[in-house]
């Protein structure tokens, strides 16, 4: 008879979903706060303890697994509309089934003694080591296809990027520049350029303000330093077709006249 250790499944099923919403972040550029993240990632652990309840019929297990995924998902992202939540879920299911099947055929080299299935839940008693090799080298493999992607060109629009910080609103002209190549180093997330004029923020580097910090930046003329900060929320509008896209990406203070210059991949799917 399997012993399944209640602790063991919690943790190992918070560490799992913490990654599955990364790697669900990463796919669709949905802002991914690590509080957030870790507080979703500890509430879809909970839905585990199922495997330890009676068996529950195919119709309602499928009902609490849809409602569930897209808690788990506003709970993360927020709520930005119908479209983004039902994307949203089905990448996440879309990377749990990747995921599942990683560790399924990982493991299943080495021959697993115990295997229990339950109201759509499992437990494995597999090394720790194999778990974190098999969720790293699938968050790899996504870094890498969300790069190939992001290559591909992006129809050029009319944009307006709503920058929040606070209660401070601020709306400017978009313009998408594949040129602005800028990442934040320490989150990996695009860098917007804004005038610090524009958003009523003094641009001094040697006075900045509270949230804000320095970002090594080169442009063809010279190399230096911008301040940056991370706003509480970033929306694109397409001011052609009318699609709004909230985007994960930090603001920096630069010289980009009267507009918001953005990279275009943080438009794409």
């Amino acid at each position: 008879m399997l012993t399944i250790y209640v602790d063991v499944l919690i943790v190992l099923n918070l560490y799992v979903s913490f990654f599955l919403l990364k790697i669900t972040a990463k796919l669709m550029h949905f802002p991914a706060r690590t509080g957030r993240t870790l507080l979703a990632a500890l509430y879809a652990s909970l839905y585990s303890l199922l495997i330890l309840a009676p068996e529950i019929p195919a119709v309602p297990l499928n009902l609490i697994k849809v409602a569930s995924s897209m808690s788990v998902i506003l709970l993360c992202f927020g709520w930005h509309g119908w479209v983004r939540l039902i994307i949203g879920t089905g990448t996440f299911y879309a990377a749990n089934l990747a995921l599942a099947g990683a560790v399924f055929a990982v493991y299943s080299s080495f021959s697993p003694e115990s295997v229990h299935i339950a109201n759509g839940c499992f437990y494995v008693d597999f090394s720790l080591l194999v778990l974190i090799i098999t969720t790293a080298a699938l968050y790899g493999a996504v870094c890498a296809v969300r790069y190939f992607l992001d290559r591909g060109d992006t129809d050029c629009g009319v944009y307006e990027v709503v920058i929040r910080r606070g209660r401070d609103v601020t709306v400017l002209n978009g313009l998408a520049d594949t040129g602005n190549c800028l990442v934040d180093h320490f989150t990996g997330a695009p860098v917007i350029l804004c005038s610090g004029k524009k958003l009523g923020v003094e641009a001094s580097v040697s006075e900045l303000p509270k949230g804000f910090r320095l970002l090594p930046c080169t442009t063809v003329t010279e190399d230096g330093l911008i301040p940056v900060f991370r706003p509480d929320e970033v929306v694109i509008c397409s001011r052609t077709t009318g699609r709004r896209k909230c985007v994960e990406a930090m603001v920096g203070l630069g010289n980009s006249g009267e507009e918001a210059v953005f990279n275009p991949k943080l438009l794409k799917i």
